[in-house]
């Protein structure tokens, strides 16, 4: 567990700055499809600055996960581009890492050597061998390194696909609604985790999102995309320091004001 971290940061306002800088400028995108183009995203601008927590929100299929996979570098815009640190995206890099809404564990290879993927790949496992052991400790996993993936609840494995992530010290986290499938109890738990995590280490971080809480939980800004194609109807700045009570009067009002934008604030 993370919970030393969490105390350690429970006056931290806001990471330290040395996460990617990400800029998104005047990006559209199509899908070519057998009976025509699909356009995904209209004219889509937006930064994230160094060592800043965005969210994503909007309706279900508008072209949120697509804008993900633009930043990641898994595919290029069909219009206008996307920078890291004034260089321009055009492939994955390690700077960049993914977590998905599943962990995707190699079920064959114990918590280690999944956690170890990262550095194997790149040749540096041999001489860096310690950042597995301090990624584990620390998502709280050292005494589950030599588990199998079967024998690790949801949000456990869920826990080894941030600590590959974070073995590879990411500039900038892209997160593909990482909490998604995990029971309600556990899914506040790693909320909490995820912002420790992320206060400790200092990177950027790009969510998606359907849960207007958890956004507003985690995120420094908020954005909200409008139905397909995906444009941007409204960016809520979450003025909260950290720790975050999700009892707190003001979460109460930004999710009103959220949902608002969503159309959904009718029985709210």
């Amino acid at each position: 567990m993370v919970n030393a971290a969490i105390e350690q940061h429970s006056q931290t306002d806001a990471p330290a700055k040395t996460g990617a800088h990400i800029d998104i400028q005047h990006v559209s995108h199509w899908f070519k499809l057998p009976n025509g183009v699909l356009q995904v995203l209209d004219d889509i601008s937006l930064t994230v600055a160094p060592g800043e927590f965005v969210a994503l929100l909007g309706p279900s299929g508008c072209g949120k996960s697509t804008l993900l996979r633009l930043v990641a570098g898994l595919e290029p815009a069909t219009t206008g581009q996307v920078t890291q640190d004034d260089t321009k995206i055009t492939r994955p890099d390690p700077s960049r890492i993914v977590v998905f809404q599943d962990p995707t564990l190699y079920p064959w290879r114990k918590v280690w050597d999944n956690v170890a993927l990262g550095l194997q790949a790149r040749g540096l496992l041999k001489e860096q061998r310690y950042r597995v052991d301090d990624a584990l400790a620390l998502v709280g996993l050292t005494e589950f390194a030599d588990a199998f993936p079967h024998q690790l609840s949801g949000g456990m494995a869920q826990r080894v696909a941030l600590a590959r992530a974070l073995v590879n010290d990411p500039q900038l986290l892209v997160l593909d609604e990482p909490l998604g499938k995990l029971d309600s109890l556990t899914r506040l738990q790693m909320q909490s985790e995820l912002v420790s995590l992320w206060q400790r280490n200092g990177f950027s971080a790009l969510l998606v999102t359907h849960d207007v809480e958890e956004a507003l939980f985690l995120a420094n800004r908020v954005i909200i995309f409008s139905d397909r194609p995906a444009r941007i109807r409204a960016e809520i700045k979450v003025d909260l320091p950290y720790p975050r009570h999700r009892g707190d009067a003001r979460l109460a009002e930004l999710r009103h004001e959220a949902l608002r934008h969503l159309g959904l604030d009718a029985s709210w």
